[in-house]
């Protein structure tokens, strides 16, 4: 039997990839076509959108949604990956600190930014990810990418782990692309004592929240699929179709426009099915991914 498509929303554990949700998803759906949008690190935990079937088409126009998160941001310490799975590469006192101090570092590191990407990560180098580099000794040099960062707000601060070190909670909210790794070892450069994240979790991917994620167990008890049609009508604006309309467009031709601004529309047939996303180019409305056959 054919696995139903659609999105389930997984709140990932701390110390699975999100190679390994997709994994487990796909023995949970009896089907290899699972992918997902928006990779987590190990150590994040929170909002991972998955897609089975005919959905895996959805992702990647979900990825580029915008995400909010919630982390903790040790101050007084740089580490190599940015995060409390590197190595620490450089300390300074940061237990004098003040909020205000560290408020005003964010809201530098707020609006559109020009944003270097961690040497540890998923970017490709000439073929190869950074990661694999830096692994073995060729840490690249990454080129600064602009990212918009919405929100980034600091709370609680705190004194942490050995004298010297400050704790804050950080509220992030952003476009795709974002690495909170980086904002953390940025806040701390910007501030003289280096930072790194010890805690985040993804709340918000696009439409889908944290309220919305059930975690592996639930999942494993019964799969939650959002249907597929429900799930692109969540994240996109809808274009209703006639039924001539829906034909033409499952043949992949155009459409005359209907007013859309720019990005991807749910395109729904008269019963509700999901026939394709489409987008307003050049006068037209033209198919970017076709899900009726």
């Amino acid at each position: 039997m054919t696995a139903a498509s659609g999105l389930v929303i997984v709140d990932k554990p701390s110390g699975l990839t999100s190679h390994d949700v997709v994994a487990r998803i796909r023995r949970l759906a009896g089907t290899r076509r699972v992918g997902h949008a928006g990779t987590l690190d190990p150590m994040a935990t929170g909002v991972l959108v998955v897609g089975i079937e005919k959905a895996t088409r959805l992702l990647g126009h979900l990825a580029l949604t915008e995400k909010e998160y919630l982390a903790t941001i040790r101050l007084g310490q740089a580490t190599d990956t940015g995060d409390a799975e590197g190595t620490v590469v450089s300390a300074a006192p940061a237990g004098e600190l003040t909020l205000a101090q560290v408020r005003a570092a964010a809201a530098a590191l707020t609006g559109e930014i020009q944003q270097v990407p961690p040497a540890v990560s998923a970017i490709k180098v000439s073929g190869r990810r950074a990661y694999q580099l830096a692994r073995e000794g060729q840490a690249p040099s990454l080129a600064p990418r602009a990212v918009t960062v919405h929100e980034f707000t600091i709370s609680d601060p705190r004194p942490a782990g050995p004298a010297g070190l400050l704790d804050v909670t950080a509220a992030v909210r952003c476009s795709s692309g974002t690495y909170v790794r980086a904002l953390a070892r940025d806040l701390g450069e910007s501030l003289g004592v280096g930072g790194h994240l010890t805690m985040l979790r993804r709340t918000r991917v696009g439409p889908y929240g944290i309220s919305q994620a059930s975690g592996l167990d639930d999942l494993a008890a019964g799969l939650r699929v959002i249907p597929l049609a429900e799930a692109a009508a969540a994240a996109f604006p809808v274009r209703p179709l006639t039924g001539a309309e829906a034909d033409s467009l499952s043949h992949g031709a155009s459409l005359s426009p209907a007013g859309a601004g720019p990005g991807p529309v749910a395109a729904l047939a008269p019963d509700g099915t999901l026939v394709a996303l489409v987008e307003e180019q050049g006068g037209r409305a033209r198919p970017l991914a076709v899900f009726v056959p």
